[in-house]
């Protein structure tokens, strides 16, 4: 493998070679935003709610703790600032352009995956009795006996997409990949046990876990909408660190793949070229070598005569 030289490979110098060469991976990314996008547009699957069904769903219709223009600031603004500044001192293009490819397709794919089964489930969030009776009388139809909601339709329209938890999902893919990406940068499995790092690692799973709690402490989301959040934004937050960075624990674990891809090409021409220069050389004395031996026999056949 050729010599690993940080710093020599930046935003100026490669960035537009490398963003080039993953211009469908980004392209599909919008495409998933799009996605998303029409994702919340549509309605959801309004679940059966009869009079007997309410008693869980009477809780009280609370503000967001943490409102939703916030999640994407922290798991993906805040991870792409680290990831800035560990770019501003190592200089590697490659780091600094998969890191933010992973998080965006860590983040997007929870986020389809997270408001596809919303709108296929449609299950009623805690506080869904007074988004469907703000006036506190609730009507059922005299047939079927499912809830005749006169709320305000948007507000009524969220009330069936409490699973899983979209602000749990979304916490959890981002800053479980800042985890992913942390542990490998500072060497937390080197075998030499300092706490502190597993400390700087578990900060970003801890805060998300803590957002999770925030939806079950506001009455938008039950317990198990929150767990399942979270088992996809770990899911979806692994597998797209893995697909572009070694595992932690790895030697080259500081890196991604495509960094020493980089260098073994690179490795690889040299010494191509090295060969071709021998090669050209070793032609070079052979030619001169036959061009040379006519004289000498010519100068031996004179002196002969």
């Amino acid at each position: 493998m050729g010599k690993i030289t940080l710093g020599s490979h930046t935003v100026k110098s490669h960035g537009w070679k490398v963003a080039r060469e993953h211009l469908i991976d980004w392209i599909i990314l919008v495409l998933l935003g799009i996605v998303i996008i029409v994702l919340n547009i549509m309605e959801p699957f309004h679940r059966y709610i009869g009079p007997d069904m309410l008693t869980d769903l009477t809780f009280p219709l609370y503000q967001d703790t943490i409102p939703i223009w916030a999640v994407p600031i922290i798991c993906i603004l805040v991870p792409i600032c680290i990831f800035t500044v560990y770019y501003y001192f190592g200089r590697d293009v490659y780091d600094f352009h998969h890191a933010i490819l992973g998080i965006g397709f860590s983040c997007l794919v929870t986020g389809v995956t997270t408001d596809s089964i919303k709108n296929a489930v449609g299950r009623p969030r805690p506080n869904f009795f007074h988004r469907c009776f703000p006036d506190g009388k609730a009507k059922f139809d005299s047939v079927t006996k499912d809830v005749v909601c006169h709320g305000v339709k948007k507000i009524i329209k969220e009330g069936y997409k409490s699973f899983p938890s979209g602000h749990t999902s979304w916490s959890f893919a981002g800053l479980t990949f800042l985890a992913w990406y942390l542990s490998g940068k500072i060497k937390v499995f080197d075998r030499r046990g300092h706490v502190a790092k597993l400390c700087l690692v578990f900060l970003p799973i801890l805060v998300a876990v803590l957002i999770g709690i925030t939806r079950v402490d506001d009455y938008w989301h039950h317990w198990t909408d929150v767990f399942a959040g979270a088992i996809i934004g770990i899911f979806f937050s692994s597998l797209s660190y893995l697909h572009f960075f070694p595992y932690p624990y790895d030697d080259n674990g500081w890196a991604p793949h495509a960094y020493f891809r980089m260098l073994a090409e690179s490795s690889r021409r040299d010494t191509t070229m090295t060969r071709s220069g021998s090669r050209e050389m070793l032609e070079n004395d052979v030619e001169l070598g036959s061009t040379s031996m006519p004289h000498h026999r010519n100068r031996g056949s004179t002196d002969s005569e």
